[in-house]
């Protein structure tokens, strides 16, 4: 089949409904008409404008008989781009099933969606787009399975940052066969030259587009298209359909609901006028489907068959209260581990809000499928320290010796840790009984909503697998209730390139640290603090598996894969222990 060919005339293989190209103009979904011989009327003729298709092509958020396929094309002038699309069985598009054309312009930075529709469940597809003469790379898609369904297996994947290094964790993810990708956020990072993890920007030529921090549309507009730039990141998504959802740093540093820790009003204006331009650009750049009331909500269900229920959330935006920080707890250079719990407890702080919640528990009720999948941003397990370790592991109150310091709390609280109930000294029993959570801006710092989640998932006999990323750290944890209960577990992904703990604290301590917290913390099960990589999740009727890839470098394009003795974790659906 030859490039230019004028898709107005062909025959749609098999009969299906209506797909349009739908481009975001502001908050409002436009839907072009398009070209199936269906009756519609065809586009407006307009000027042909030459375009070029630099930032790749992209599918995302499957369903049985649907996919989303993205494209953005770059135009030779101003003005209405039309362009092409079509979808087929075969590589070589011998076997065409529906295609179409429609008109993107500025006012959508000149990117395309497509919401093909009357697709069989359970099958591999490839698409692509045209613009006049041109035609962009071909890709690769899959709908999701209906009905009895045996396995499914994703990669778990979150928060690059193009400064900070080299795409190798999404090179490997396109080598790679799964059902589809989750993104739980930070798909790219706000910060300017300068900011964190860019010291070695220049040495590597991805010094941050625009080069100050992202506020305005056309700042967020202009990172996407950096990233979507890096050929490892076009591989990765023409090669799996991604399932996405945003964390903080696609606006700034620790959102919440009305604001972040990296946003000042005085000098950066309104919050929700900088919120509103990262979701504009979000929608427009990543192939996600738009709801169909308000953009800020992104929870939405992605069924698997009777297998997997997939339940993707926002624990960052549209419902989270601010989250405290330690050093409002600190009284006479010490933690007030009352007043933590005291706060991590209000049962007025939410993460998920009222509405979301309602709808998640719906959900659980509701499912018949054997797995309850929540694909969503922080770590919802309980990771608790004691206050000691906490004090000198939080950069904002630690001392500048807080190796030494963090050192001796680690080791008098395993050895608190290893000795009988009976035996202890009542220091040592203290030192236990002082644990507070290692991290307040996770599941954490809102326990009220925590449990109400949890208790429910009980109730209702749900087997629950939370996937998180966020950290920048590989986790896995059993899912407890306070009252001991198990209802579930949590797996959560390093990161593509963003720094973990082996930057704050040395790559020889971080390596040392994991088997010694380990012990500390009642429900972990495994961590790596030191290494990049993706998670998979392979998920059957009897087992779901979890293991982590690591790439032995993000220094430069050459790496290889690091074999962990320790790499593979499984879960029984009958007991949900992890084995």
């Amino acid at each position: 089949m030859t490039k230019g060919t004028n898709f107005k005339r062909r025959t749609v293989v098999k009969a299906i409904a209506a797909s349009s190209l739908l481009p975001l103009l502001g908050s409002n979904l436009i839907g072009c008409s398009d070209n199936n011989n269906n009756g519609q009327s065809p586009p407006p003729e307009v000027p042909a404008i030459a375009a070029e298709f630099l930032h790749g092509v992209a599918s995302g958020d499957p369903l049985s008989d649907r996919v989303i396929i993205w494209t953005r094309v770059t135009p030779e002038s101003e003005g209405q781009v039309i362009v092409a699309w079509e979808i087929a069985l075969d590589e070589q598009f011998s076997s065409i099933v529906n295609s179409g054309e429609g008109t993107t312009d500025a006012s959508v930075d000149y990117t395309v969606k497509v919401d093909v529709d009357g697709l069989d469940a359970n099958t591999s597809y490839y698409y692509r787009f045209t613009v006049g003469e041109r035609t962009s790379a071909t890709a690769k898609t899959k709908t999701a399975p209906t009905g009895a369904t045996a396995e499914a297996a994703f990669a778990v994947v979150s928060c690059a940052n193009y400064p900070a290094g080299f795409f190798n964790v999404y090179r490997e993810l396109a080598n790679q066969e799964f059902d589809a990708v989750l993104h739980l956020g930070d798909y790219l990072y706000e910060y300017g030259q300068g900011g964190y993890a860019t010291e070695r920007a220049e040495e590597f030529d991805r010094v941050p587009q625009p080069s100050h921090e992202m506020l305005t549309l056309e700042d967020y507009r202009t990172r996407y298209a950096q990233y979507r730039g890096d050929e490892d990141l076009q591989a990765a998504h023409a090669a799996h359909p991604f399932i996405l959802v945003w964390d903080d740093h696609e606006v700034a540093n620790d959102s919440w609901r009305e604001g972040a820790d990296n946003h000042d009003p005085e000098t950066e204006g309104e919050f929700s006028e900088r919120k509103a331009a990262a979701i504009q650009a979000w929608y427009e750049w990543l192939p996600v489907r738009p709801p169909s009331n308000t953009l800020e909500i992104i929870y939405r269900q992605l069924p698997y068959g009777d297998l997997v229920n997939l339940l993707m959330l926002d624990t960052r935006l549209i419902g989270r209260d601010e989250q405290n920080t330690y050093p409002d707890f600190v009284n006479g250079g010490s933690i007030d581990v009352d007043a933590t719990r005291m706060a991590i407890n209000d049962s007025t702080r939410a993460l998920l809000g009222s509405e979301q919640m309602a709808w998640l528990k719906g959900q659980l009720t509701d499912s018949s499928a054997r797995w309850q999948v929540l694909g969503q941003q922080v770590l919802m397990a309980r990771l608790h320290l004691p206050s000691s370790i906490m004090e000198a592991l939080d950069p904002s109150i630690a001392g500048e010796d807080f190796v030494a310091e963090g050192t001796a709390a680690l080791l008098a609280a395993l050895n608190a840790k290893n000795t009988p109930p009976e035996e202890r000294t009542p220091e040592q029993q203290a030192i236990l009984d002082s644990a507070i959570p290692y991290n307040l801006d996770a599941w954490d710092g809102y326990n009220f909503e925590r449990e109400e989640l949890l208790n429910h998932a009980m109730q209702v006999g749900s087997k629950v697998v939370t996937l998180a990323g966020d950290t920048h750290n590989a986790w896995a944890s059993q899912l407890s209730t306070e009252a001991g209960d198990i209802v579930g577990v949590e797996f959560a992904a390093s990161s593509v390139t963003s720094p973990g703990l082996e930057v704050a604290l040395g790559p020889d301590l971080a390596l040392g640290l994991a088997p010694l917290v380990i012990p500390l913390i009642d429900d972990l099960r495994y961590t790596n603090f030191i290494n990049r990589g993706y998670l998979k999740v392979h998920f059957t009727m009897e087992v779901v598996t979890a293991s982590w890839t690591y790439v032995s470098n993000i220094d430069s394009t050459s790496y290889t894969l690091i074999a962990e003795e320790f790499k593979e974790i499984s879960v029984d659906a009958e007991d949900l222990l992890i084995s």
